[in-house]
């Protein structure tokens, strides 16, 4: 049985949700040229990501990469906490 090389995605985004217990809500923007009036165009995918520690938190930039489904929605986990925003206001 031969084996596969399965080619794993890893993607960069903002947290914007943290409600949920090892679960995140992470934005990820792609750029992409339209092909006929080579304008480029924005777009924005929400994906639901697993946080297994609870690391990160609202705002923060991370790193997720592909995996197996963990459950419903979650196909993705966070490789890593690439930078940290600071709570101005903690109250």
């Amino acid at each position: 049985m031969e084996s596969r090389k399965i080619k794993k995605v890893e993607k960069t985004g903002i947290v914007v949700s943290d409600k949920m217990d090892k679960s995140r809500i992470v934005l990820v923007e792609s750029k992409s040229k339209h092909p006929f009036y080579h304008k480029f165009i924005k777009k924005r995918k929400k994906i639901m990501v697993h946080d297994e520690a609870n690391v990160s938190k609202k705002g923060d930039t991370v790193s997720i990469i592909q995996c197996r489904p963990l459950s419903r929605r979650k196909r993705w986990m966070i490789k890593e906490v690439m930078s940290t925003t600071k709570n101005l206001n903690p109250g």
